[in-house]
């Protein structure tokens, strides 16, 4: 694998970016708006350019299982905006009933617009650490990069005998498991850390009875 790739790679990571909630509209939208918006703003996140980023049959579904919370009169308010970006950032991480332990809190105690802190306050401060963990990742990229690409090395006799497209796709394999190994790691993290978080919802629920 060449450095090119390794470019490419970088680049393509840094060209993905989250919705800033100043970019969200102060007018209440209906569902085609809604789906429309989210294409927009999301298109950079898709792999396939037919993709779709949300649905009206997701969010529908969102609704009906209790983890957006209903439109007003059929249309989805700034906040309704931020809880829908939250889940599709997390759904293809987190099943639907650990997203519903994670957002229940944050539309139960920061929807109305007359909380303190504000959902939006909620929303920026999270993502205020977005560029922090992008030059991380991108550090961490280049290592793992340079870790496959010494791996099958032709050094080691059980792999001596490579020829160089069949070395260079072992040395990519290496790469994706190196990633995948991250990505597993910390899936099984945020699982816990849901876990946690819907223990502690429970025992609150009890004593409020």
């Amino acid at each position: 694998m060449d450095e090119q790739y390794l470019n490419e790679l970088t680049e393509y990571l840094k060209s993905l970016h989250h919705v800033h909630a100043g970019s969200l509209p102060s007018l209440d939208l209906y569902m085609d708006q809604v789906t429309g918006f989210m294409e927009e703003h999301l298109a950079s996140m898709k792999r396939h350019p037919e993709d779709k980023a949300l649905t009206k049959t997701m969010i529908n579904n969102y609704a009906k299982n209790k983890i957006l919370p209903p439109p007003v009169g059929k249309r989805y308010n700034k906040n309704h905006m931020l809880i829908l970006l939250l889940i599709y950032y997390y759904k293809s991480m987190l099943s639907l009933s650990d997203i519903r332990t994670v957002v229940d809190p944050l539309a139960e105690n920061y929807f109305s617009f007359h909380s303190k802190p504000r959902l939006t306050d909620i929303y920026e401060e999270i993502f205020s650490f977005a560029n922090g963990e992008m030059q991380s990742l991108v550090e961490d990229l280049e290592k793992k990069f340079q870790t496959a690409n010494s791996s099958f090395s032709e050094q080691d006799p059980a792999f001596a005998d490579l020829e160089g497209q069949e070395r260079e796709q072992l040395q990519s394999f290496s790469f994706l498991s190196l990633l995948a190994f991250d990505v597993y790691l910390k899936k099984q993290l945020m699982e816990k850390i849901v876990d946690r978080m819907e223990e502690s919802q429970k025992k609150r629920k009890r004593k409020k009875k």
